[in-house]
Order: structure tokens, then sequence, then C-alpha cells
């Protein structure tokens, strides 16, 4: 299930760092960013029930900070609200993320631990612009195309095909 969920992660990325270079108006990116969502929520939650053991917890418990991260972004976009709480919301997922990265890493798998500390550094820049009001102008954008062809398109498409 990993392989279907970060193929579209990648695919949400790409298409918000998209949006954002090219100067779209954000509000039809929600759409996307529902459809992922609601795919992370919905595959992590079969992943609990399937397989209750403590790694499919921490699967899950994981997984499911992307999807409510997507649905987080789609409810701002759609209704344009402060932003802010999904920057706090950011900083505590990118301070998971780190020790998510050296969980892997102690499992020998040096891909998800530098993909880990990737996203880590997005989701900081989520807190960055929207709690400190720092803009960091294209760097998030390319950022976003980066981390979407690298931690999700290309692991996803490889996992899918049973070659990662």
């Amino acid at each position: 299930m990993l392989g279907v969920i970060l193929l579209f992660v990648g695919i949400v990325l790409i298409n918000n760092g998209a949006a954002r270079l090219l100067g779209f108006d954000p509000k039809p990116t929600a759409v996307l960013n529902i459809f992922v969502g609601l795919l992370s929520v919905s595959l992590n939650i079969i992943i609990l029930f399937k397989a209750p053991t403590a790694i499919a917890y921490y699967q899950a418990g994981t997984g499911l900070l992307f999807g409510f991260t997507y649905l987080f972004i789609a409810l701002n976009l759609i209704f344009n609200w402060d932003t802010r709480p999904y920057g706090i919301y950011s900083l505590l997922v990118a301070i998971i993320a780190v020790p998510a990265a050296f969980v892997a890493l102690q499992a020998g798998d040096v891909r998800f631990f530098i993909i880990w500390l990737l996203w880590s550094l997005l989701w900081l820049t989520g807190f960055i612009e929207t709690v400190l009001q720092r803009h960091l102008g294209h760097f998030v954008s390319y950022l976003l195309l980066f981390s979407g062809v690298m931690t999700g398109l290309i692991p996803g498409f490889l996992m899918l095909i049973q070659q990662w």
C-alpha cells in the first residue's frame, strides 16, 4: 500500500509546487489535496485494522501525518482560514519526522532516512512561512517539486513494480 500512497503523495507535492511556482489560483489545488488526503487516511486506517501490531501502528501513525497534512491544506485553501494552526501542525510533524528518519537508518534503510529528512524540511517550511511569516520564495516551490519526484513518484512507482 505504501507504493500507492507515495505515488499520489508525489503527484500532490508536484501539483502544489507547480501551482506556487506558476501562480495558479490555489483553490483548485485543494481538490487533489482532498483526494490524496482521503486516500492516505483511508489506506492507513486499513493498515491499522488489517494488522494491529506495533509496526502497523507506527506505519499508520506516520502515514496519517501525510493524510492530515493534505486535508489541512485543502481546507485552508477552500475556506481561506488562518494558516498558523497548520504551521504549528507542520512544526510538530517536522519534529516527528527527524526521529522517524533515524528509525529508518537504524533499520538500515538509508533511502528512507534521507526521504524523512527531506519531508521534515518540507514541513518545517510550512511553519516558517505561516507562523513566522517569512516568505521563502521559490525555494518552497522547488522543494515541493524535488520532493514530489524524489520522495513520492520514484519510490512509489518502484514499489508498485517491486523494484524498490
